[in-house]
């Protein structure tokens, strides 16, 4: 099964931005050329950008004990599993006091690094990495991979905090929804909404169907339409029935 996210609102597009990125740092982060640490540290530059709106800690931090009070009113419940509650509530216990503790603004040490900015500034041109423009980095990349590896992790590691809260906040809210088997006729599929608010949409395809889902939705309407690539990889229309598991994500 592929499994497709869309969210429904610009946060959750910059959570679900970030943390892609994050999983392809981690996957460089942990190979050893020097080509592949170069992508994971234009990946931690790539964080920054993203992650450079002032009110994204505050918000995660208020995600965390709005969370945190919702679970907490589940005590009561006998239906509860009491240790799985205990420990998603120590979870985000934890994750609130390690983004607490994380002081000033994301990837500031970065930004007060001038050998990391002078990269940085250089990755933005195409090929402006190369040797002749960057001697002092040609010759790191020359280190052995597991100096590099502690360099780059140690330039990552004030800003796995907010990281470790995100992934948090996302899997808390794919947990949120129920999956609903439904077939597209002929493609496609539309559903009414009724002004119900969703964070976030997962649909899973059988890969063998080889369909794609182009996803449009608001408040009031979901919108799917499947397509499938030809030898010249152009999208076209699906014409006859697609089954897929859709599942409405909500806090």
């Amino acid at each position: 099964m592929i499994v497709y996210e869309y969210p429904f609102n610009e946060r959750i597009r910059t959570l679900l931005r970030l943390e892609d990125l994050y999983e392809k740092f981690v996957f460089f982060l942990q190979q050893e050329h020097p080509y592949q640490h170069h992508i994971a540290l234009s990946t931690i530059f790539e964080m920054l950008e993203v992650a450079g709106r002032a009110d994204l800690k505050s918000d995660l931090l208020q995600e965390l004990e709005r969370q945190r009070q919702t679970l907490l009113g589940f005590r009561s419940n006998p239906n509860v599993q009491t240790e799985r509650l205990d420990a998603v509530l120590s979870d985000l216990d934890r994750a609130t006091a390690a983004l607490v503790a994380a002081q000033g603004k994301t990837g500031q040490n970065i930004r007060d690094n001038e050998w990391l900015m002078s990269i940085r500034g250089r990755t933005i041109i195409p090929g402006g990495a190369c040797e002749f423009d960057l001697p002092s980095y040609y010759a790191w990349q020359q280190r052995p991979p597991r100096q590099r590896f502690e360099d780059i992790t140690g330039w990552f590691s004030p800003m796995a905090p907010l990281f470790d809260a995100i992934g948090l906040v996302l899997r808390l809210l794919r947990e949120s929804g129920r999956s609903v088997g439904i077939v597209a006729q002929a493609g496609s599929y539309q559903q009414m909404l009724q002004g119900k608010s969703y964070q976030m949409l997962r649909l899973a395809i059988d890969e063998s169907l080889g369909a794609t889902p182009e996803i449009s939705a608001n408040k009031y309407m979901l919108w799917v339409r499947f397509t499938s690539q030809g030898t010249d990889l152009k999208a076209k229309p699906v014409e006859s029935d697609v089954p897929f598991e859709l599942t409405l994500c909500n806090f």
